[in-house]
């Protein structure tokens, strides 16, 4: 290994061994100034210590736009929003397929039918007059509310009925009353012709409270008591209720 002043030694030899080759050596001197280690290079050094960090630098230009992201995970559920107007109506759609009949359910309670009725005839001639009739023959009397022992029927259901009669008159005349509550309320006349039967009716609607009666009997002297029956002509007498009260139950 040569030191620095071997090396500077070295050096002048070599320019006065070329001092005599002419203009190219010339050209050819090295700088004196310069450092021996341009002509023969020294051993490597060892590595210095690491520097002081630099400076930040100015900021960057923004970088081309990167590739779509992979989509993130749902967030909560945010609030309801407000109700929004109503649209317009739809188109009518379609009618549905018939559904399959369900089971039958059970018999409800009806609503309970007042009921009274009666209609009744004439077995034989009427024998006294001022007197309720008795009609003995029964087509219907359900109910009992006509009673054949007294010729009177009894109201049992306070409402509005309907009473009429159809009598046969033979051998005299007939004068028929339809009484209520021993007050008469409708009367028939009926004037008889010789070597014939007549016929003589009447009808009425009349409102009864419970407990009150209605029959038919024969008004006057026993001459007007013509009111006839028999197994071919037939005298009747009916009733029914036509509507309750509104406050019976």
């Amino acid at each position: 290994a040569m030191g620095p002043a071997g090396c500077c030694l070295l050096c002048g030899l070599l320019l006065v061994a070329l001092g005599g080759t002419g203009t190219a050596a010339e050209d050819a001197q090295p700088d004196p100034k310069a450092s021996c280690a341009n002509w023969m290079g020294g051993a490597p050094g060892y590595p210095g210590h690491n520097g002081l960090p630099g400076r930040d630098g100015k900021d960057g230009r923004d970088g081309e736009k990167g590739e779509k992201g992979e989509p993130g995970e749902h967030g909560p559920k945010g609030d309801s929003g407000q109700i929004g107007s109503q649209g317009i109506p739809g188109s009518r759609g379609f009618p549905g397929a018939p559904g399959i009949m369900g089971i039958k359910g059970e018999k409800g309670e009806g609503a309970y039918v007042h009921r009274s009725a009666f209609s009744v005839g004439l077995t034989s001639k009427v024998p006294h007059p001022n007197v309720p009739i008795l009609f003995t023959k029964i087509f219907y009397n359900e109910q009992h509310h006509y009673d054949p022992t007294t010729g009177k029927f009894r109201c049992s259901i306070p409402g509005m009925y309907y009473f009429a009669y159809h009598v046969t008159v033979y051998l005299s005349d007939a004068k028929v009353s339809l009484y209520k509550q021993d007050r008469a309320v409708l009367f028939t006349f009926d004037q008889f012709q010789a070597n014939n039967l007549d016929q003589a009716s009447g009808s009425v609607l009349l409102h009864l409270d419970a407990g009150e009666e209605v029959w038919l009997q024969v008004y006057g002297e026993g001459g007007n008591s013509g009111v006839y029956a028999d197994n071919i002509n037939d005298s009747t007498f009916m009733g029914f209720l036509l509507y309750p009260d509104l406050d019976v139950h």
